[in-house]
């Protein structure tokens, strides 16, 4: 399984609208050949402190993190290429939502734990 992460620095005060794009999306993707699932999350303004083993508020710039899930690495790259990528990101934000550039990365999974049932 691949996970590709989208890290995206949302400007202060476009957070619910950036939201809601996510909300209202096309769906296109959950119908790829080889996708999983999709998630987005949502900055928390907590950091831990190693050194004072203490949660303490930040102000630093955090970043929405946009993961989808797939059985492969070919059937990311085989979405980006298609139809329904190209219709998926033709409604492009407006530039001032973003406090600086995204991040694209791509991570295989080696090892993956749930929760046991029961």
């Amino acid at each position: 399984m691949f996970v590709v992460t989208n890290r995206i620095p949302v400007a202060p005060g476009h957070e619910e609208e950036f939201e809601e794009r996510f909300r209202k999306r096309a769906h296109l993707i959950d119908r790829s050949p080889g996708f999983i699932k999709n998630l987005v999350l949502r900055p928390v303004q907590r950091r831990f402190n190693h050194q004072t083993g203490q949660w303490e508020q930040t102000t630093e710039q955090g970043y929405y993190l946009v993961q989808t899930y797939w059985e492969s690495e070919q059937a990311f790259w085989d979405w980006t290429n298609s139809e329904s990528f190209r219709i998926a990101h033709s409604n492009r934000p407006p530039a001032e939502m973003f406090a600086g550039p995204n991040v694209l990365e791509i991570h295989e999974v080696i090892l993956s734990t749930e929760k046991a049932e029961g």
